[in-house]
Order: C-alpha cells, then sequence, then structure tokens
C-alpha cells in the first residue's frame, strides 16, 4: 500500500476536462496576469529616481514574480497536483459568504477612488487603512487611525520621494 505525498491525491479515473480542474484555471489566470503586468510596464515612460530605481522596477518584479508561480503551478497541477482539503483551518466550509463585509469593503474602495483626487493620497489612504480596519473587526479605533495615518504618509514618502512617481497631493 502505497501512501500518497502530502497535497497531492491521486488522480480521478477517466479523464478529466481542464476546465473542471480549478487548480489549472487558476494557475493559468495567474501565469495571464503575470504577462499582463510585465506587457502594461514596458509602455511606462519616466526616469530613474535617485536611488536608481524607476516606476517600471516594482510592477516589472511583481509580474515576474507572477509568470514565474504561474509557469510553475501550471507544471505543478499538469504533474496531478490538487489543493489540500479544508482540514487544518477553522473554517466552516458549508457556511454562507459574508456579504456585508464583501460589501463594506468593496464600498470603502469605491470611496477610496472617489475621494483620492480631492484629498490627496495621504489623506485618502489613511483614511483608507483606518476603515478597512474598522470594518475588518479591529477593537481599538485610536490605534488603527494611527497606523492608518502613519501607512497613508509613508506609503506616500516613499512613492514620491523614493521611486519618483507622482501621487496625488490634495491640499498638501
Amino acid at each position: 500500500m502505497s501512501v500518497p505525498s502530502a497535497g497531492r491525491r491521486e488522480p480521478p479515473a477517466g479523464r478529466t476536462r481542464w476546465w473542471a480542474r480549478p487548480e489549472l484555471v487558476l494557475a493559468l489566470v495567474v501565469l495571464g496576469l503575470g504577462v499582463l503586468v510585465i506587457l502594461g510596464t514596458l509602455d511606462v515612460t519616466a526616469s530613474a529616481s535617485a536611488l536608481g530605481l524607476g516606476p517600471r522596477f516594482f510592477p516589472l518584479l511583481v509580474g515576474g514574480a507572477m509568470v514565474l508561480i504561474g509557469v510553475f503551478y501550471v507544471a505543478d497541477v499538469l504533474r496531478g497536483g490538487h489543493g489540500d482539503p479544508e482540514e487544518t483551518e477553522d473554517v466552516d466550509a458549508g457556511a454562507p459568504a459574508d456579504w456585508r463585509s464583501v460589501l463594506l469593503v468593496s464600498g470603502i474602495f469605491l470611496a477610496f477612488v472617489a475621494i483620492l483626487p480631492l484629498a490627496g493620497w495621504m489623506i485618502a489612504a489613511s483614511l483608507l487603512f483606518f476603515a478597512l480596519a474598522v470594518a475588518l473587526g479591529a477593537e481599538h479605533k485610536l490605534r488603527a487611525a494611527l497606523i492608518g495615518v502613519v501607512l497613508g504618509v509613508t506609503t506616500y514618502l516613499v512613492f514620491v520621494k523614493g521611486l519618483g512617481v507622482t501621487l496625488p497631493g490634495g491640499p498638501f
């Protein structure tokens, strides 16, 4: 009696069509998105910042990582890899989705997009981080607000001063 390796199950009898394999579909989506990120980054024209890293660096890094992960994921699935069943997480797979949270988070992102041109990155991002923390259950609202402000200002400074990317400044 052979013991299957961790995370793998024997493929079902007969031949499974590719669209019936959600792992393969997800692997191809990751691979395709990585290619799209790289292709979209090639159109970016801007000079490098003082650090020598231009606005193409991080998107190319992320796109390249997505392509690499997608290739390995496709190869794994084609060799018979399967996702592990939900055994280790304390999640009720039969429970309905929490649509209230999904709609709340979606609304927060839409509000962020709406106020970004008016308020600028630092204010809009600070409000985004704070609102998401509260919507997802933060108990200490003052701490969430302070962390939101720190994250909003830090990301602004990293992108504008460090990478030379222009973000909406708003009233500042």
